[in-house]
């Protein structure tokens, strides 16, 4: 477009805009008006020059016009451009329609409002023995629980889950083999370490060289040569260190920590206890409809604690007793106090009761038993010595103090509400030396009242001898010892004293003998057992 028609189109342009902008005639109320263009020269824009509408005209800036009619700009709230002033228009914001709200709830007490707590995870649970048992079936054997001769001469029905009849006599290989399955290879792989002489170490000892891991043994100078050749044979390596067993413990946790290995003691752990658990499954399983089951407290109540737990797994109604020796009733005490004792003024017999020591019951063991234990019985030494003669002369079987204590609670006459119920006593363990094994059974005699010690004064006559042993050969008693002593008593010059060692058959027959000697011999005196 050249410039002369530049010129001429502005010019047209600037008449179009000055009629559609200048005043706005009236309108008949009879002319038809359209709503949005309401009159003619709104399109044809204003016939009068003189408005005040500016334009742009070669480069001049004027306003921009609008093309809607000025009344329907208010329904948009825009602004108003008329006559070249500015008008706002106000936009009336109408409110959104009011919400009805319901009614409120109900009110609701405060207790349907307490958070309920979760259950504790619990320590020891059914799923750990069941896994355990499938673990270690390959390997442990499944002990026998068979019926006792015992049975009748007690008025119960008594089965005796034969635990020492492992390859190391104890019921701690189930749990020891599971803890060391669960190790991991680099352990396997550096070896372990036990300075204990205890069924655990013996256990550990066997086990770990059956599973190719590396065992040291520390023990002290005071331990038997026949336990270490045990040891040897288990074909560990045996180092014997210290005089007391502190020493062999210190120098061993010193060779964990320099070479690596692993020290194992026997604990809480609950690879152990899962292990030590399977008892309980194995008798619920031999035993059907069984009413009680026994169990000793041996070592760190591991036994009595996992047993436990899997036998109320399947029964809660059956009743689980624990026993433990008199001289050292922790678990009781710690019943008692509601927490586990680290420190007992009472020692139990070391000899008898080795596995046993003041820090024997952790806590979660401690939990475990006082929740699932209904009852725990303390034993006398005599007694579990006794129960350790029974098993040699009735049941033809060779145990240690720990193993029959829980036979020794029944010939204590402890648990009379179990006449006439099935009753399941565990025999945990039979190791013992050859002659800490004759001394008890020795004493268990005494005590028993099948050994009798007395002395008698006889006089020097040619004859009195024989007439007292013809009196004991008379009432088919056993002379076991005989002593004759002279110049025993000053006072008595022409007199000798004569001490006899004698075994009956049974109490009824000691008692017989003893009458019969008192009214022949009124000088005897009876040594005390």
């Amino acid at each position: 477009m050249n410039f002369a028609a530049q010129i001429f189109y502005s010019r047209y342009l600037s008449e179009r805009l000055e009629r559609l902008f200048s005043p706005r005639p009236a309108i008949k109320d009879s002319e038809d008006h359209d709503p949005f263009w309401e009159r003619e020269e709104l399109r044809l824009g204003p016939s009068q020059p003189g408005s005040s509408y500016k334009s742009v005209c070669n480069g001049t800036v004027g306003r921009r016009p609008t093309l809607i009619e000025p009344e329907r700009l208010k329904d948009f709230g825009e602004e108003e451009l008329l006559n070249g002033d500015v008008k706002f228009h106000e936009t009336k914001v109408v409110a959104a329609p009011q919400v009805k709200l319901m009614d409120p709830p109900k009110t609701r007490r405060v207790s349907e409002f307490r958070i309920i707590p979760r259950p504790p995870v619990q320590y020891l649970r059914f799923e750990d023995i069941s896994a355990a048992a499938f673990r270690i079936q390959s390997v442990i054997q499944k002990t026998p629980c068979t019926y006792s001769r015992l049975s009748k001469q007690y008025g119960m029905e008594i089965f005796l889950k034969k635990e020492h009849l492992h390859y190391t006599g104890s019921a701690k290989e189930r749990g020891v083999l599971y803890l060391l399955t669960c190790l991991t290879q680099e352990q396997q792989r550096k070896g372990v370490i036990v300075a204990t002489d205890c069924n655990f170490s013996m256990a550990v000892a066997h086990h770990a060289v059956e599973l190719k891991i590396p065992v040291f043994v520390i023990m002290p100078s005071s331990c038997s040569s026949p336990r270490l050749r045990t040891y040897r044979d288990y074909g560990a390596m045996v180092i014997s260190y210290g005089g007391t067993s502190h020493d062999s413990q210190n120098h061993a946790r010193h060779l964990a920590k320099e070479n690596g290995y692993l020290y194992l003691e026997e604990d809480e752990s609950a690879a152990y206890l899962a292990g030590l658990g399977t008892v309980g499954m194995e008798i619920f399983e031999q035993v059907p409809k069984v009413d009680a089951v026994i169990v000793p407290a041996a070592g760190q109540y591991g036994l009595l604690a996992s047993t436990a737990a899997a036998i109320k797994h399947f029964n809660s109604q059956i009743l689980v007793a624990g026993i433990e020796p008199e001289d050292f009733p922790l678990l009781l005490q710690s019943i008692k106090t509601d927490g586990p004792i680290k420190n007992m003024h009472s020692y139990p017999n070391k000899k008898l009761y080795g596995d046993f020591n003041e820090h024997s019951l952790g806590a979660n063991t401690f939990h475990l038993a006082k929740k699932l234990i209904d009852k725990v019985i303390p034993v006398s030494e005599e007694d579990s010595l006794v129960a350790m003669l029974r098993f040699q002369e009735v049941e033809h079987s060779t145990v240690d103090t720990v193993g029959a204590m829980g036979l020794a609670a029944i010939l204590a006459g402890q648990l009379p509400e179990l006449r006439g119920k099935r009753v399941v006593v565990v025999v945990s363990s039979a190791n013992m030396e050859p002659d800490l094994m004759r001394q008890c059974v020795d004493r268990a005699l005494v005590l028993d009242d099948r050994v009798s010690k007395f002395s008698v004064q006889l006089g020097e006559w040619p004859g009195d001898m024989a007439k007292l042993l013809d009196v004991l050969s008379r009432e088919d008693v056993r002379l076991l010892d005989v002593c004759h002593r002279r110049h025993s008593d000053k006072s008595d010059v022409f007199k000798a004293k004569v001490e006899c060692v004698v075994e009956t058959r049974d109490k009824t027959q000691s008692a017989q003998l003893r009458k019969m000697l008192n009214e022949r011999y009124p000088s005897i005196c009876w040594l005390d057992r």
